[in-house]
């Protein structure tokens, strides 16, 4: 445990300015640093495979995390609500923080051969839908994510965040391209699903059980899926929605489709 009494003291500067964009550790350049906020979110991140570096917050925070921390050799530095906010740069409700480095992650190839049930995302830019989707997929059954082109980190801190730190349990890896995914997919004896709001789509319910390996291709909000992708799931399929509303936030509709998988199988 070490106090901090300078905000400008150097130890905690994996903590430093995190809300600037050309500070902050996971943007290109960075350092790739995982960032965890809140005692619910670091506990899971001390459970996971991530390296932690060290952890800042208020003393009160701190305690509460005093019997996931007793088995571990890191810095602790604790501080008042008043230098930790200057060193972030924002007030944090949560009152805590760790930092981590990656882990590694299986790639495409072996997360497809290891799997049954697999989500594949193309042009997810939000981070918290980002999280949203990880935090539905670890509580609804899905071995893994696939990152198709336009996809965002899903180890930023907000992603972090809002996946309640999920993102650090659910394996996933990066695709180039989705014809290479689809592709892989294939090959393992995946069935692709693509998700559209499209009218002449299969109704989710219509699809009857789903057995052996399923993949399910969500799109970005507004434009959805590709094309390209649309064309290239072996079916297309629509959750039915009411009168004058077209379509569900992409991670709603991921639960929607998780569970029914989940149900399925």
């Amino acid at each position: 445990m070490i106090e901090i009494t300078n905000v400008d003291d150097h130890r905690v500067d994996d903590f430093r300015d995190l809300s600037a964009a050309d500070r902050r550790p996971d943007r290109p350049g960075g350092r790739g640093l995982v960032i965890a906020e809140g005692t619910i979110v670091i506990s899971r991140l001390l459970d996971s495979a991530y390296p932690v570096r060290a952890l800042l917050g208020v003393p009160r925070r701190i305690e509460q995390l005093a019997a996931p921390l007793s088995d571990l050799d890191v810095p602790v530095y604790r501080t008042s609500a008043e230098i930790m906010a200057t060193v972030v740069g924002f007030h944090l409700n949560r009152g805590v923080l760790a930092v981590a480095d990656r882990a590694d992650q299986p790639d495409p190839a072996t997360l497809v051969a290891r799997s049954r049930l697999l989500a594949v995302l193309e042009g997810i830019g939000d981070h918290e839908n980002l999280g949203s989707i990880f935090r539905n997929a670890a509580a609804l059954g899905i071995d893994g994510v696939l990152l198709g082109p336009g996809c965002s980190d899903p180890l930023y801190r907000r992603s972090v965040r809002v996946s309640m730190g999920h993102v650090l349990r659910v394996p996933f890896a990066t695709l180039t391209d989705l014809t290479t995914g689809f592709a892989l997919l294939h090959e393992n004896g995946y069935r692709t699903l693509a998700l559209t709001p499209r009218p002449t789509a299969t109704r989710l319910a219509d699809l009857g059980p789903v057995d052996g390996r399923v993949a399910v291709l969500l799109g970005s909000e507004g434009p959805g899926l590709t094309d390209a992708a649309l064309l290239g799931a072996d079916e297309q399929v629509r959750i039915p929605m009411a009168k004058d509303v077209d379509s569900l936030n992409v991670a709603t509709a991921a639960a929607v489709v998780f569970h029914a998988l989940g149900q399925s199988g």
